[in-house]
Order: structure tokens, then C-alpha cells, then sequence
């Protein structure tokens, strides 16, 4: 998987989870002190994380790192 599908991956797999805690963007961006649209691209696949920050958002979601990894590469 590439670089770029992986960051798309990622970030779908981010939105489902956000999604499914039926949490808006603004209102979890809030919920781990991250800026609205960094978090967007997040979700995007425009950015490429940090394992801080990934943790940080997996965190946010109560989801492991390692689910969240499996979630993007179905």
C-alpha cells in the first residue's frame, strides 16, 4: 500500500470510528485540543501523522492503535 492510499485508509478508517461515536468533527477536535481543520485533513488523508498524534486520536476515539491499522487496511 502507498504512502498516499495509506493516509486516505487511515483517515476513513478514523472518520468511521468518529462516526460510529456519532461525535462531529468540531466537537472531537475539541475532545483531543486539536485544531478543527488540522483534524479534517486528518480524516482527509492529507496528513501524514506522527505516532503521537495518531495515539492522540486513537485515544480520543477508545480504540487501540492496532485497530485502528486494521480498520484502514480492509
Amino acid at each position: 500500500m502507498g504512502k498516499d492510499k495509506l493516509q486516505v485508509s487511515l483517515g476513513l478508517a478514523i472518520r468511521r470510528r468518529r462516526e460510529a461515536l456519532k461525535v462531529s468533527q468540531d466537537d472531537f477536535a475539541d475532545i483531543i485540543s486539536m485544531h478543527r481543520s488540522y483534524y479534517s485533513a486528518i480524516e482527509r488523508g492529507e496528513k501524514n501523522l506522527t505516532l503521537q498524534v495518531l495515539s492522540r486520536v486513537a485515544n480520543g476515539l477508545k480504540a487501540r492503535l492496532s485497530d485502528i491499522f486494521r480498520d484502514a487496511g480492509d
